[in-house]
């Protein structure tokens, strides 16, 4: 019997009803990007959650990466009690996971107990940017590049060794490289099927520079597909991972070398598919929204980053000549700038460099809408593109540290009309609680340099 993709709730019945399926994985996304939630027997799932939602503890939404219950959060805290929220299936997202025995997944949209939409859900934030972009008659198709780094050993020996003189799965650089590729080809392989049989059209796997270090690419949605696939692929490859007993991350900046991005292609386009944003008749391929959907990424990015950069580990990338943008500028195919615009008529659309592996999509794709639409509202004219090495320019740059990322980020008020006081507070306390933990840490860099000779 074939395996069947994206999955109706009928095609689901039927699967549980013979017994392919007897879980159904029921997720939401937190503030960090990650899947979480519940494995639900497949028959309760049809019976109850199915039409009710099922619920899960609001702290989702306010604890760090260590799932460490921390203040400052007006949604949730001990003084409140740590309530529920209702976790709302989006019947658009069941899908099989084959990597997982007779499991079928979907994810949810989130409410609370009265209704309402959770402001500072990362889903919830990007729907409200497409609602406003569907109000101006257009629609955003995004494509997102995760790259990733392989290890020969388990999460468990990574984890025990502390991280520390992990194997790569190849000891040189395998850019393009169809024989180093081919070390960690049947890992690869069983990734790209597994995300064919969750209904994600496959492009390609190559190889990238730092040692270990590949690259899945997939084919570009509407924005909140894309966004459901990537995070649903980046826990999937953990998953396969693991069960291949080896390990992946997709931290922005493992070691010294060059880090991980996920580079954003997006474009937007008329209700009916046209390509809004080119015009073959102009001299450079644009037409004046095009231009102004530029220019309002320009003016937005910096106050943008935290969304773009949210980890204290992110900061690290952004490295003269390492292919992430230092320079808050744009070029037609230049991968110095952070904002890279390629293809033609309509494939057109603009590539934006500044985030990392670490990136929420959900988060930064939102951003992304939001500046555009800002840029087109107020007929942003377009800075002439950038020609040679961004690098070396005396341009604006992309914040270099978390907190000057929060300071932009919390004293905009663009960012609080735009995203609301309750998503602009919450963001900024996520930011502040990480530099918090990062500066009360410890590190290997100051054990080496202070312990004997200071």
């Amino acid at each position: 019997m074939a395996k069947p993709t994206r999955m109706s709730v009928d095609e689901l019945r039927r699967l549980v009803d013979d017994g392919s399926i007897d879980t159904v994985v029921v997720a939401i996304t937190d503030m960090q990007g990650r899947m979480q939630g519940k494995r639900v027997h497949a028959g309760h799932f049809l019976d109850e959650v199915l039409g009710h939602g099922t619920e899960g503890c609001n702290y989702l939404l306010a604890v760090d990466v260590d799932m460490n219950t921390v203040g400052g959060y007006a949604l949730s805290s001990w003084d409140t009690g740590y309530g529920d929220m209702v976790f709302h299936p989006d019947l658009d997202t069941i899908h099989l996971q084959s990597w997982q025995p007779g499991t079928a997944a979907l994810i949810c949209d989130i409410q609370d107990e009265e209704g309402h939409d959770v402001a500072p859900s990362p889903r919830q934030i990007l729907r409200k940017q497409l609602a406003a972009l569907a109000g101006q008659g257009m629609v955003a198709m995004v494509g997102t590049e995760l790259e990733f780094i392989v290890f020969v050993d388990s999460y468990e020996e990574a984890w025990e060794s502390g991280y520390r003189d992990l194997t790569p799965a190849n000891l040189y650089n395998v850019d393009y490289s169809l024989l180093g590729t081919a070390r960690v080809e049947p890992l690869l392989r069983r990734i790209r099927n597994a995300m064919a049989d969750a209904g994600m059209t496959v492009e390609s796997a190559k190889g990238e520079c730092n040692l270990g270090q590949h690259e899945i690419a997939f084919k570009y949605s509407d924005a909140l597909t894309t966004c459901d696939n990537h995070v649903v692929y980046k826990t999937a490859a953990k998953e396969i991972a693991a069960q291949e007993g080896v390990s992946i991350t997709f931290m922005a900046k493992f070691n010294e070398r060059e880090g991980n991005s996920c580079h954003i292609h997006l474009s937007f386009r008329s209700a009916d598919g046209k390509a809004v944003m080119a015009d073959d008749s102009s001299p450079d391929g644009m037409s004046d929204l095009g231009r102004s959907f530029i220019a309002g990424q320009i003016a937005h990015a910096a106050e943008l980053t935290l969304l773009y950069a949210p980890q204290i580990n992110s900061y690290k990338r952004y490295q003269a000549g390492s292919f992430a943008p230092t320079a808050l500028r744009w070029g037609r195919d230049n991968r110095t700038c952070s904002f890279r615009l390629v293809g033609h008529g309509h494939s057109l659309r603009l590539e934006n460099r500044i985030p990392g592996g670490d990136v929420n999509p959900y988060l930064s794709v939102a951003g992304m809408i939001a500046a555009g639409l800002d840029g087109v509202a107020r007929k942003l004219p377009l800075e002439a593109a950038f020609v040679g090495n961004a690098y070396e320019s005396d341009s604006a740059r992309v914040p270099a540290t978390m907190g000057e990322a929060l300071a932009l980020w919390e004293n905009s008020t663009w960012i609080r009309d735009t995203f609301g006081e309750e998503v602009q507070a919450h963001y900024a306390n996520m930011a502040r609680v990480e530099m918090a933990a990062f500066n009360s840490a410890v590190t290997d860099w100051e054990r080496f340099r202070g312990f004997e000779r200071l």
